[in-house]
């Protein structure tokens, strides 16, 4: 999973809004059946076990890091969605390898479901958020530490990250939820919701070298 690390955690204040809202909006998405390799993956050890994270050092599992991920119908993947649930969640909060957050893909499942820790709720609880989407982007930024289970020994700060986060998400239930989310908490979404488009927080940090390098090529003009 990933793996975020905050200097001062207890200084960050958070907060976090839900409603709900009719499924209407998502009628019209298409779903897709987890494949065989899927299943098997899933199935093949208990939910009390970690699965294997992929790491973007590995050939073949950077081609699976870097693809995109297909919704899933809860309805009628009811099982194989618990399952993924279930196992994302002892992976992250495996002792040997913790982490804050993790995204179907990391371990091997291209399917839009993410674990996160909610520092912005009493205890810190991980919570599931299927087929997650952000509506919105606040204007404000934020820097953030960044690490990744998938990216080994690399740690960096991003620049660019929202502040806030309109987060719109199905649960294990099929209800759709709305929240607005800030801070830190929403750095974890953006973070996990990027592993689902195929996109890493190192491909953040190159975007920010090419803009300095573009302001500092302007100025000397």
């Amino acid at each position: 999973m990933k793996h975020f690390v905050l200097s001062i955690i207890s200084s960050v204040f958070l907060f976090s809004c839900s409603v709900s809202k009719s499924k209407e909006s998502h009628k019209t998405k298409p779903l897709f059946e987890f494949t065989q390799h899927e299943e098997s993956l899933l199935t093949q050890g208990k939910v009390s076990e970690p699965m294997r994270i992929l790491q973007i050092t590995n050939q073949a599992d950077s081609l699976i890091l870097r693809t995109a991920s297909k919704p899933i119908d809860v309805t009628n993947n009811k099982q194989l969605a618990n399952i993924l649930a279930k196992r994302l969640l002892t992976t992250v909060n495996d002792p040997k390898n913790p982490g804050v957050g993790i995204a179907a893909p990391q371990v091997g499942i291209l399917k839009k479901m993410i674990a996160v820790q909610r520092f912005d709720k009493a205890d810190y609880p991980f919570e599931i958020y299927v087929n997650p989407t952000i509506r919105q982007y606040s204007k404000k930024t934020q820097f953030c530490l960044e690490g990744c289970l998938s990216i080994p020994d690399k740690m960096d700060t991003t620049k660019n990250r929202a502040y806030a986060i309109l987060l719109e998400y199905e649960k294990l239930d099929g209800s759709i939820e709305i929240e607005m989310i800030e801070a830190f908490t929403a750095v974890i979404f953006q973070h996990e919701i990027d592993h689902l488009n195929g996109i890493l927080f190192t491909d953040h940090l190159d975007i920010e070298i090419e803009e300095a390098e573009e302001r500092k090529r302007k100025n000397n003009e």
